[in-house]
Protein backbone atom coordinates (compact mmCIF):
# COMPACT_ATOMS: atom_id res chain seq x y z
CA UNK A 1 0.00 0.00 0.00
CA UNK A 2 1.29 3.44 -0.88
CA UNK A 3 2.44 5.60 2.03
CA UNK A 4 0.29 8.39 0.62
CA UNK A 5 -2.77 6.47 1.78
CA UNK A 6 -2.04 5.84 5.46
CA UNK A 7 -0.63 6.91 8.78
CA UNK A 8 2.68 5.04 8.92
CA UNK A 9 2.91 5.34 12.72
CA UNK A 10 -0.14 3.30 13.67
CA UNK A 11 0.49 0.73 16.38
CA UNK A 12 -1.49 -0.95 19.15
CA UNK A 13 -0.29 0.15 22.58
CA UNK A 14 -1.59 -3.12 24.06
CA UNK A 15 1.02 -4.96 21.98
CA UNK A 16 3.87 -2.82 23.34
CA UNK A 17 6.01 -4.26 26.16
CA UNK A 18 6.18 -2.45 29.48
CA UNK A 19 9.09 0.03 29.44
CA UNK A 20 9.31 0.36 33.24
CA UNK A 21 12.92 0.28 34.32
CA UNK A 22 14.23 0.80 30.80
CA UNK A 23 16.68 3.62 30.06
CA UNK A 24 16.74 5.47 26.74
CA UNK A 25 19.03 8.07 25.23
CA UNK A 26 17.60 10.24 22.48
CA UNK A 27 20.07 11.99 20.20
CA UNK A 28 18.35 14.91 18.44
CA UNK A 29 19.64 16.91 15.50
CA UNK A 30 19.03 20.63 15.90
CA UNK A 31 19.05 21.07 12.10
CA UNK A 32 15.46 21.13 10.79
CA UNK A 33 14.34 21.69 14.39
CA UNK A 34 10.67 22.15 13.46
CA UNK A 35 10.69 18.53 12.34
CA UNK A 36 13.07 17.00 14.89
CA UNK A 37 11.44 18.63 17.92
CA UNK A 38 8.08 17.15 16.94
CA UNK A 39 9.69 13.74 16.56
CA UNK A 40 11.47 14.04 19.93
CA UNK A 41 8.25 15.02 21.72
CA UNK A 42 6.36 12.11 20.15
CA UNK A 43 9.11 9.62 21.02
CA UNK A 44 9.33 10.85 24.62
CA UNK A 45 5.57 10.67 25.04
CA UNK A 46 5.39 7.06 23.82
CA UNK A 47 8.26 6.03 26.11
CA UNK A 48 6.52 7.61 29.13
CA UNK A 49 3.09 6.19 28.21
CA UNK A 50 4.73 2.77 28.02
CA UNK A 51 6.00 3.02 31.60
CA UNK A 52 9.46 4.56 31.20
CA UNK A 53 10.22 7.09 33.91
CA UNK A 54 10.95 10.60 32.65
CA UNK A 55 14.17 10.36 34.71
CA UNK A 56 15.26 7.44 32.49
CA UNK A 57 15.03 9.43 29.25
CA UNK A 58 18.23 11.31 28.41
CA UNK A 59 18.40 13.86 25.61
CA UNK A 60 21.57 14.74 23.70
CA UNK A 61 21.44 17.59 21.17
CA UNK A 62 23.81 17.63 18.20
CA UNK A 63 24.13 20.28 15.47
CA UNK A 64 23.02 18.13 12.51
CA UNK A 65 22.26 14.60 11.40
CA UNK A 66 25.86 13.87 10.44
CA UNK A 67 26.82 14.35 14.10
CA UNK A 68 24.20 11.89 15.39
CA UNK A 69 26.50 8.83 15.34
CA UNK A 70 29.06 10.57 17.56
CA UNK A 71 26.29 11.67 19.94
CA UNK A 72 25.01 8.08 20.00
CA UNK A 73 28.51 6.77 20.74
CA UNK A 74 28.85 9.23 23.63
CA UNK A 75 25.51 8.04 25.00
CA UNK A 76 26.55 4.40 24.74
CA UNK A 77 29.86 5.07 26.48
CA UNK A 78 28.76 7.54 29.14
CA UNK A 79 25.13 6.94 30.06
CA UNK A 80 23.15 4.11 31.52
CA UNK A 81 21.09 3.34 28.46
CA UNK A 82 19.33 0.29 27.06
CA UNK A 83 18.84 1.83 23.62
CA UNK A 84 19.66 4.99 21.69
CA UNK A 85 16.99 6.64 19.56
CA UNK A 86 18.46 8.79 16.80
CA UNK A 87 16.23 11.63 15.65
CA UNK A 88 17.11 13.69 12.58
CA UNK A 89 15.97 14.95 9.22
CA UNK A 90 17.94 15.16 5.98
CA UNK A 91 16.13 16.83 3.07
CA UNK A 92 17.26 16.10 -0.51
CA UNK A 93 17.81 19.66 -1.75
CA UNK A 94 19.59 20.54 -4.99
CA UNK A 95 23.11 19.24 -4.26
CA UNK A 96 24.67 15.84 -3.55
CA UNK A 97 24.97 16.72 0.16
CA UNK A 98 22.06 14.34 0.81
CA UNK A 99 24.03 11.38 -0.60
CA UNK A 100 27.14 12.19 1.39
CA UNK A 101 25.15 12.34 4.65
CA UNK A 102 22.57 9.54 4.46
CA UNK A 103 24.62 6.47 3.59
CA UNK A 104 27.47 7.04 6.10
CA UNK A 105 24.90 8.01 8.75
CA UNK A 106 22.91 4.80 8.41
CA UNK A 107 26.05 2.65 8.25
CA UNK A 108 27.57 4.29 11.33
CA UNK A 109 24.39 3.81 13.39
CA UNK A 110 24.09 0.16 12.42
CA UNK A 111 27.76 -0.40 13.29
CA UNK A 112 27.35 1.27 16.72
CA UNK A 113 24.47 -1.04 17.61
CA UNK A 114 26.50 -4.09 16.69
CA UNK A 115 29.66 -2.82 18.42
CA UNK A 116 27.94 -1.96 21.72
CA UNK A 117 25.34 -4.77 21.59
CA UNK A 118 22.50 -2.33 22.17
CA UNK A 119 19.71 -1.13 19.90
CA UNK A 120 20.54 2.05 18.01
CA UNK A 121 17.31 3.15 16.36
CA UNK A 122 17.27 4.93 13.00
CA UNK A 123 14.67 7.66 13.45
CA UNK A 124 16.07 9.81 10.66
CA UNK A 125 13.80 11.18 7.99
CA UNK A 126 15.37 11.17 4.53
CA UNK A 127 12.91 13.11 2.41
CA UNK A 128 12.82 14.88 -0.92
CA UNK A 129 11.38 18.10 0.52
CA UNK A 130 10.25 19.84 3.69
CA UNK A 131 6.58 18.96 3.16
CA UNK A 132 7.38 15.24 3.17
CA UNK A 133 9.30 15.74 6.43
CA UNK A 134 6.38 17.62 8.00
CA UNK A 135 3.99 14.89 6.85
CA UNK A 136 6.15 12.30 8.67
CA UNK A 137 6.81 14.27 11.85
CA UNK A 138 3.25 14.71 13.05
CA UNK A 139 1.42 15.25 9.77
CA UNK A 140 -0.76 13.03 7.63
CA UNK A 141 1.73 10.12 7.65
CA UNK A 142 2.17 10.00 11.40
CA UNK A 143 5.35 10.68 13.32
CA UNK A 144 8.64 8.84 12.86
CA UNK A 145 9.43 9.65 16.50
CA UNK A 146 6.60 7.34 17.55
CA UNK A 147 7.99 4.58 15.34
CA UNK A 148 11.48 5.06 16.79
CA UNK A 149 10.17 4.78 20.37
CA UNK A 150 8.06 1.71 19.61
CA UNK A 151 11.02 0.04 17.91
CA UNK A 152 13.35 0.89 20.80
CA UNK A 153 10.99 -0.60 23.39
CA UNK A 154 10.47 -3.74 21.32
CA UNK A 155 14.18 -4.23 20.73
CA UNK A 156 15.15 -3.71 24.39
CA UNK A 157 12.44 -6.19 25.36
CA UNK A 158 13.66 -8.70 22.77
CA UNK A 159 17.25 -8.40 24.00
CA UNK A 160 16.18 -8.91 27.62
CA UNK A 161 14.05 -11.94 26.73
CA UNK A 162 16.86 -13.62 24.79
CA UNK A 163 19.47 -12.86 27.44
CA UNK A 164 17.33 -14.63 30.06
CA UNK A 165 17.43 -17.90 28.10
Amino acid sequence: MSSSLKNLSDFHSADLPDASGMHFSIVVSKWNAEVTESMFEAASEILKKSGCSENNIFRIDVPGSFEIPFGAKLALENQKTDAVLCIGCVIQGETRHFDFICHPLSSALMQLGLEYNKPVIFGILTTENLQQAIDRSGGKHGNKGIEAAVTAIQMVNLKKQLERK
